[in-house]
């Protein structure tokens, strides 16, 4: 047998252009690939400048304001908390002054009452003792 180089070679060949063929088609879809991401990357930048860019600008004026209304309804909450407790406390100062004052206007009162009480009782017990120890 004698080998036939002719059609080894010729296979050879094919093999070797399908894979210049494959190495050009893969360069063109890297190629093409880049172009497409260019285009993409360029489309969103100009969305994100278009739309993005105003809407954050929007979103961070609201977030300000709302930064600054919560701090204004702190000051407001601390003041309406600080008032409360001053009136509290106030209240609880004039229940003891008017408790203390109460007091010490109806001691003699109530001195009398009770030396009133005592003395009637000393006075209706001393009746109803019999004679017998009276001397």
């Amino acid at each position: 047998m004698q080998p036939n180089l002719g059609t080894t070679n010729l296979l050879l060949g094919i093999i070797a252009a399908v894979s210049v063929l494959e190495a050009l088609l893969v360069i063109g879809v890297g190629v093409a690939g880049f172009l497409v991401y260019r285009r993409v990357m360029a489309l969103v930048e100009g969305l994100e400048s278009r739309q993005v860019a105003p809407a954050m600008a929007r979103v961070n004026a609201i977030l300000d304001d709302v930064k600054v209304v919560t701090a204004k309804v702190k000051e407001e909450t601390e003041r309406v908390d600080m008032a409360i407790r001053t009136t509290m406390d106030r209240v609880d100062d004039t229940a003891d002054r008017v408790r203390t004052n109460v007091r010490v206007k109806t001691s003699r009162v109530v001195g009398f009452v009770r030396g009133l009480r005592v003395a009637l009782e000393g006075l209706f017990h001393a009746r109803q003792e019999p004679m017998e120890y009276r001397s």
